[in-house]
């Protein structure tokens, strides 16, 4: 009898293991050995030039760094959990991004190029996220896809339907 029992307590230890999702930084979503590209990033220093950066933003998107750049194929089907940055691409009524890009650094896809596209994840949300909150970074928690998809903002290598969205805090 304590032997089924040990096997038990050991098979629902394991089975709450596997639900925890796998924690990813942004460089494991690049395959090894592939070139790594810099941002393209303008960091506005001079504030007299805020009215021509403010002009830029109406002006067409920036090209994409890399659009087709390669991914990592050992992620499709993982559960993950990966910090970045929220770019909408759906609002709901209610003011909430449903559809969005999750990318590394503020202001990607928007105010600089996007970055190469095995840097930009395409989430899907039942919840989504109030945009007035979408200035501060956030962990997605889902199942991870790698699959290709496209916005008028930028191609991604990667997607993922969140099923839990929080902010991003240090651990």
């Amino acid at each position: 009898m304590p032997r089924v029992l040990l096997m038990l307590l050991l098979m629902l230890g394991q089975s709450a293991w596997a639900g925890e999702p796998r924690t990813l930084q942004w460089p494991q979503l690049i395959p090894e050995g592939a070139p790594l590209i810099k941002p393209q990033m303008t960091p506005l220093h001079d504030l007299s030039q805020l009215s021509s950066a403010l002009a830029g933003e109406s002006a067409p998107a920036a090209q994409q760094q890399a659009p087709d750049a390669p991914v990592v194929q050992a992620l499709d089907g993982q559960q993950v959990k990966l910090p970045g940055y929220v770019v909408p691409l759906e609002v709901s009524e209610e003011g909430r991004t449903t559809e969005f890009l999750l990318v590394p650094y503020y202001g990607a896809c928007i105010h600089v190029p996007p970055p190469p596209s095995n840097q930009i994840v395409h989430v899907f949300s039942e919840i989504g996220i109030k945009v007035e909150d979408l200035y501060q970074p956030y962990w997605i928690e889902g199942p991870m896809q790698v699959k290709a998809s496209s916005s008028e903002l930028a191609e991604a290598g990667y997607r993922m339907e969140a099923e839990k969205i929080y902010a991003y805090e240090l651990q």
